[in-house]
């Protein structure tokens, strides 16, 4: 069956997604991060990009970057077969690193380019990595709050206010906000039907009814809500429908 063909930004906005072939981790070490910033740096100045966003997980990467001289499958080519290569010489393996081609997805107004530049500096934290987004030492949030040097920080800081200061902490308190923004994912998930997901709630934490989670010790049910969301892959909506606990709590938890 022939791919479908890749959707065409007309802003030339695009969040991307590369993930390690078999899920592999394709950031060993700190250098291995600092490569592939450095990659993106060197083919920005070749290819003319903007970075707005990034953020480096253990087995896969999320861009967010507005195309220039290039289109984009240049541009990712080149990121990629540089970045692979050095990571096969280093690492004296050969082959593919990431899983079939990139994802991508296109970014059309203000609206849903903050949604995806949340989303993204999010992803440590929603991975249960940091317990704040300022914490995570490799995505794009300290060059919002710092010194930019590769990203592109003044179009999403003056979508806040013209005043870099008060607009730094408008964006810091944006992307701290609690959601259940669903952007380019990574994994392919079958959202489970409600009457499964009930099933599942009652048999996960020892309950009679899901609603029942909510009378559970703070403890034990924050450690149900986590298994929840990271070993049964339930959205934060979905539980808050089906248990009636806060979203809040079960972001937090």
């Amino acid at each position: 069956m022939a791919r479908q063909a890749r959707k065409k930004s007309t802003t030339g906005i695009y969040h991307i997604m590369m993930r390690g072939i078999n899920r592999q981790t394709i950031f060993e070490d700190q250098d291995d991060y600092t490569r592939f910033l450095q990659t993106l740096k060197q083919y920005k100045e070749i290819s003319g990009y903007q970075i707005y966003a990034y953020c480096l997980m253990g087995n896969h990467v999320h861009l967010l970057l507005k195309v220039g001289e290039e289109t984009l499958e240049q541009v990712m080519r080149r990121i990629c077969g540089s970045y692979v290569y050095w990571y096969n010489w280093k690492y004296q393996r050969i082959g593919n690193l990431f899983q079939d081609r990139f994802k991508s997805e296109t970014i059309e107004n203000d609206s849903y380019f903050l949604t995806v530049l949340r989303y993204i500096h999010q992803n440590p934290l929603k991975a249960g990595l940091v317990i704040s987004i300022k914490d995570y030492q490799w995505s794009s949030i300290s060059e919002y709050i710092n010194r930019s040097d590769l990203i592109d920080t003044n179009f999403a800081l003056k979508m806040f206010d013209a005043d870099r200061e008060k607009a730094v902490q408008s964006f810091i308190q944006f992307c701290n906000t609690v959601n259940d923004d669903q952007c380019l994912e990574m994994q392919d998930k079958r959202l489970l039907p409600d009457p499964e997901a009930i099933d599942l709630i009652k048999n996960v934490c020892q309950v009679k009814n899901a609603l029942d989670l909510q009378k559970l010790d703070r403890a034990m049910r924050n450690e149900y809500l986590k298994q929840l969301k990271e070993e049964y892959h339930l959205s934060i909506r979905q539980i808050d429908r089906l248990t009636g606990v806060n979203r809040g709590v079960i972001f937090n938890a």
